[in-house]
């Protein structure tokens, strides 16, 4: 909802539990008046009575208190816009006007034919920033800098900055520091997202999981992407960020061309981070992910279960396995296509090999679909190896310097989408090869960042970086409207490309290289600071873990690991004993009851994973289920309850693994205890509300008895 003034110059954006104001002054100087608790739209005219601070020498009063800072004028801040012409360089724009259409506000400013537009849109408590920029004149305008939007926090002392930093197999980890004078800068200079940062920052002053205000930021780019956290001088703090690494160029505007910048978007939550979370998770499952809704399947992949030496009837003997367990989407990984036997061939050539599988991929499919599995395939669409089909009839293809080396990384090249005839290729070839066969899932990878993006010929090679990106998305959507039964998971060497952009596209996300159960338990909990289990692909893989450390962990650790997300199973089920594979097919069938409440659920982070006993909670309905996991227990000391959270304290839950009753005040305050002890254990309990006011202390009711469950 939008409440507007009525002189026009105030705006008053209003979510279920959060409130944004803006105000526009008589010198069109756009300022910031009210980010948090709900309030009226005579609270936000009395914010805007209020007189700006100074003069104050060398400062000054705009700072820190404008929505979006442009380039040029009294201001010292980082400007979210800089634009430059033939004849002049910065912004000095006047209001023209503004409109409300679908829920969305939207203010229009010119300069001598340059349009700013800033729109803003209230999802749920989630507010939606971006921003349009046209040229409406006769001479070329080129972009340095078009940020989607910069947010204004309100007067706090003892800020805390807290973000999701990483690398390859440790990614989405979270630390949190105190905020201090200066600026903060995170991104990635990559060309894709990163598994250095993931595009998001949150900033409290004393809160904890479930409670006290915090702030968040998260962009919606899956290119590269700048996040930048200032606190001025004045102790203000002012959160700017956009697509682009620096501010070399993004774009060359031509007579009547515009560009529009991703969504930066925002919310303030009062429920601590876990309140925030739950926040950021409904917002993705209701205007984000395409058919949230829809549960996940659990799937096989085939990786590291063969690797590159792979074939038809390999293939076909994993999936009757993968069948016998319960596995719901068989999908086959890297070594299908082309002259694909390791990394250094092939990639390019999206056709089956003639030698591995000679009569292309439909019979493996229909074989796939016949054992009541759906079938899905790997693909690099946006690489090409030196040794290719491909890339020896078109070299011109790929990025790349003139007069320079052209760097290979895992022996890869990357191919320029922002090409219309690359563009067309892709789409001809994937079109035709989901055409080819009745293929129900693609994983989408992107194995190797930017190095030498170059652009020979184009008049303004920077646009690469931008229109890379758009053409990804381009392709994808495409792909999705001429295939809607075809599912898409977006993966980046792992956790390279995770962001509210690609997941607008995609169906789920492959979080990490990184399959070691114990690891991932900070993976996922960093990653579930913003994105939520519905998209979190996690997989039960081999023990000992050769990928990464060697560390060996039973059946049920590594599965009660990835049943905190999308569970799915990589390892090779031809060495699983049938006594493993046993096991697997009852936690694949538990997984199944559970699904709705960890992919739909509310999720609260019951305890963090930081060397002792974690848990979290996922909660829907009437029903709840934990999960909860111990690294170690020292000298024997017992291991503490976990407390839960969202119960009704003055109803009973039953728990179908013990048969006993607790009242929820109980389970609120003074937790339940898992049964956890010695190394590496973990478990799933399952409680239901229950309609009987029989007290705690009678004897329990056994739950009904379900085969395999109680000896997992």
């Amino acid at each position: 909802m939008v409440d507007i003034a009525e002189d026009g110059r105030t705006w008053l954006l209003s979510g279920p539990g959060s409130g944004y104001a803006l105000r526009l002054t008589d010198a069109d100087e756009l300022l910031h008046l009210h980010w948090g608790p709900p309030i009226t739209l005579a609270d936000a005219e009395a914010l805007a009575a209020r007189p700006l601070p100074g003069p104050w020498p060398f400062e000054s009063p705009l700072d820190g208190r404008e929505e979006y800072p442009v380039e040029g004028g009294p201001r010292f801040v980082r400007p979210a816009l800089s634009v430059r012409t033939g004849r002049r360089r910065g912004t000095e724009w006047r209001f023209v006007s503004y409109d409300v259409e679908d829920g969305t506000l939207r203010l229009r400013f010119d300069d001598d034919g340059v349009t700013v537009t800033l729109h803003y849109r209230m999802r749920g408590d989630v507010v939606e920033r971006w921003v349009t920029v046209t040229n409406g004149g006769p001479d070329p305008v080129e972009l340095l800098r078009a940020d989607a939007a910069t947010w204004t926090l309100p007067d706090r002392e003892g800020w805390r900055l807290s973000q999701l930093h990483g690398r390859w197999a440790a990614e989405s980890r979270l630390t949190t520091a105190p905020l201090t004078y200066g600026e903060k800068v995170i991104g990635s200079r990559r060309g894709h997202t990163g598994h250095q940062h993931l595009p998001w920052v949150a900033l409290d002053t004393d809160a904890t999981e479930e409670r006290g205000e915090v702030y968040g930021c998260a962009l919606g780019w899956s290119g590269s992407w700048r996040i930048a956290v200032a606190q001025l001088p004045d102790a203000r703090v002012q959160i700017t960020g956009g697509a682009g690494h620096d501010d070399s160029g993004l774009l060359l505007l031509g007579p009547g061309e515009s560009y529009t910048t991703p969504v930066f978007a925002g919310l303030w939550s009062d429920g601590g981070f876990g309140g925030a979370s739950r926040a950021w998770h409904a917002y993705q499952r209701a205007h984000v992910v395409p058919d949230a809704e829809r549960d996940r399947p659990v799937l096989f992949n085939s990786w590291e279960a063969t690797y590159f030496d792979i074939s038809e009837e390999q293939q076909a003997a994993l999936a009757r396995r993968a069948a016998e367990i319960g596995v719901e989407l068989f999908v086959v990984d890297d070594g299908w296509f082309g002259a694909r036997t390791s990394d250094r061939a092939g990639l390019g050539d999206w056709t089956p090999s003639p030698d591995r599988f000679p009569r292309g991929l439909k019979p493996l499919a229909d074989h796939v679909h016949a054992l009541g599995m759906r079938f899905g395939i790997w693909v690099e669409p946006e690489m090409v190896n030196p040794d290719s089909e491909l890339y020896r009839a078109h070299p011109d293809w790929v990025q790349h310097h003139p007069g320079r080396k052209r760097t290979e990384l895992r022996n890869q090249l990357v191919l320029n989408l922002a090409r219309e005839d690359v563009r067309e290729y892709l789409w001809e070839r994937l079109d035709a090869l989901l055409s080819s066969a009745p293929v129900d899932y693609v994983k989408w990878d992107f194995n190797r960042c930017f190095t030498d993006a170059g652009w020979p010929g184009e008049p303004y090679p920077q646009r690469l970086w931008v229109d890379h990106v758009r053409a990804l998305y381009a392709l994808l959507d495409r792909l999705r409207a001429a295939h809607p039964q075809v599912a898409f998971e977006s993966c980046s060497g792992g956790g390279g490309r995770i962001d509210l952009g690609v997941l607008g596209r995609t169906d789920q996300v492959w979080t990490s290289d990184n399959t070691d159960p114990l690891d991932r338990l900070a993976i996922q909990h960093g990653f579930t600071q913003l994105h939520p289990a519905r998209v979190m692909a996690a997989w039960v893989t081999d023990s000992p873990n050769t990928q990464l450390n060697g560390r060996s962990s039973s059946l049920r650790f590594r599965f009660v690991s990835a049943m905190a997300g999308v569970l799915g199973v990589g390892g090779d089920l031809t060495r699983w004993s049938p006594e493993e594979r046993a096991e697997a097919r009852r936690w694949v069938d538990l997984y199944k009851e559970i699904r709705p409440l960890v992919q739909h659920g509310e999720l609260y982070r019951l305890r963090p994973p930081t060397g002792g006993l974690s848990a979290v909670q996922y909660l829907r309905g009437e029903e709840t289920v934990v999960l909860a996991w111990l690294q170690a227990q020292h000298y024997g000391e017992p291991v503490p309850a976990v407390r839960l959270r969202g119960l009704d304290p003055t109803a009973s839950y039953e728990c179908r693994e013990t048969g006993e009753v607790h009242r929820g005040a109980v389970l609120l305050h003074h937790g339940l205890h898992t049964g956890l002890k010695g190394d590496l254990d973990a478990t799933v309990l399952r409680l239901r509300r229950t309609l009987s006011t029989r007290r705690a202390s009678e004897p329990p009711v056994r739950a009904a008895f379900i085969p395999g469950l109680q000896s997992l």
